[in-house]
């Protein structure tokens, strides 16, 4: 499967990107159905039975726009200040009340054309032009979107209030980081930028390398202990001041391989995981590394391809691969505890720890228990009605005690687990 942007769905706009079956939500314009007979499609649609434990309900669910609908995107949720924010592709950030969904405010950056006297018109029936808002962030009292238009703009975390914006030259795919009062922006076109949190004044800019195909996708940089961390498209993980912006380290995690442009993508689409001291990540082709934060050496690498996000829990790390399978290993060495293959090309989201057990989403709308120890599926909840249009395309949220997911409809849930 060849990875598109889409403007319009069908069409290629930009670049080509891979993500093949292994990877079936990776096409903003594509959906299970396309790759696989009717017959494929539907013995992948076909849970096994499970012994459950336990039975999860849903607490309140709450539509919050259009959500992302077959696009590519990483839009997930951030639990912070005592309330939950979302946002939909098409333009609607929203500050919820974890307890209830209640909406506490809401911003819409779609954009309007003038169109005279019939504009005001227009607006009660047309929802305007998608701002293709690609990460949230939450720090320093404001929340931060970037956008796939090169915008990026902080609102006031408690009223909503437009505080400041800015452009940058390259599409925002993933959540911003901030640190220190610097807001750390990654972008497609290979560019590191540094905000002001409070001002939004460009502070630095790092420029990259981008090979010339490359995955729909990009590393969300995490900033902490005076620097920024961020995978390439090339296959390494470097780290840069995050006063200045200058590069401090890198070093190369995968390795270009193959004779063709198509078996040489190496790209580190996952934002990293610091943890005690070592930074984890992981390659589309293969490589999961563990490496020194202070001096970029590599402590272990074993071989498994994801482009979702790692997970960490003690000393038990989570990984999602290509193919959708779940695995468990010691951090501290990458040995591996158990893997579960129940849930096969269902396009299954990063899992994420939740006491006992992680949980994960899939392409058809349900949440998936796991037990932590055993790698046992011990409950599942259908959330989204065994539809495509309600797949879970994001990792689900950890709040409180309770999980919070979205659908690609732009359908927020809470849900609990109950004995």
């Amino acid at each position: 499967m060849f990875h598109k942007t889409c403007g319009q769905k069908g069409r290629f706009v930009r670049t080509i990107g891979v993500a093949l079956a292994l990877s079936l939500t990776m096409s903003g314009c594509s959906t299970v159905s396309d790759w696989f007979t009717d017959d494929e499609e539907l013995e992948i649609r076909r849970l096994k039975p499970i012994e459950a434990k336990f039975t999860p309900r849903i607490n309140w669910e709450r539509d919050i726009g259009d959500g992302v609908e077959h696009y590519f995107s990483r839009l997930r949720p951030v639990y912070a200040y005592d309330k939950l924010y979302a946002a939909d592709r098409h333009g609607a950030v929203v500050a919820m009340e974890p307890a209830t969904g209640k909406i506490l405010w809401e911003k819409n950056f779609a954009q309007f054309r003038s169109e005279g006297m019939l504009s005001s018109v227009t607006k009660l029936w047309r929802s305007g032009e998608t701002a293709r808002i690609g990460g949230i962030a939450v720090a320093d009292r404001h929340v931060f979107i970037g956008t796939e238009n090169g915008y990026v703009a902080a609102l006031d975390a408690q009223t909503g209030e437009l505080v400041w914006d800015a452009t940058v030259p390259g599409e925002v795919l993933a959540a911003p980081a901030a640190d220190e009062g610097i807001l750390v922006v990654n972008t497609g076109s290979g560019s590191l930028f540094g905000f002001n949190t409070r001002t939004g004044e460009q502070l630095w800019r790092h420029e990259g390398d981008t090979p010339p195909l490359t995955l729909r996708g990009i590393s969300g940089p995490i900033a902490s202990n005076g620097g920024t961390i961020v995978g390439t498209p090339t296959g390494k993980i470097q780290v840069n001041l995050i006063e200045s912006g200058v590069l401090a380290w890198e070093t190369a995690i995968a390795k270009p391989s193959g004779a063709t442009e198509l078996e040489r993508i190496v790209d580190i689409d996952t934002t990293p995981v610091l943890f005690g001291g070592t930074i984890y990540t992981v390659s589309y082709n293969g490589t999961l590394a563990a490496v020194e934060l202070r001096s970029g050496r590599i402590i272990w690498n074993r071989e498994y391809a994801s482009f979702r996000n790692l997970t960490i829990d003690g000393n038990k790390m989570f990984v999602v691969d290509n193919s959708s399978n779940v695995y468990a290993l010691d951090r501290r060495n990458g040995v591996e505890l158990w893997s579960q293959g129940g849930l096969k090309l269902r396009s299954v989201t990063a899992a994420t720890p939740v006491g006992e057990y992680v949980v994960v989403g899939d392409n058809w709308g349900f949440l998936h228990w796991i037990e932590q120890e055993t790698g046992t599926i011990v409950a599942r909840l259908d959330v989204g009605g065994d539809d495509e249009d309600d797949a879970i395309f994001a990792a689900p949220l950890k709040v409180d005690d309770t999980i919070v997911t979205v659908t690609r409809n732009g359908v927020v849930a809470s849900v609990s687990a109950s004995n």
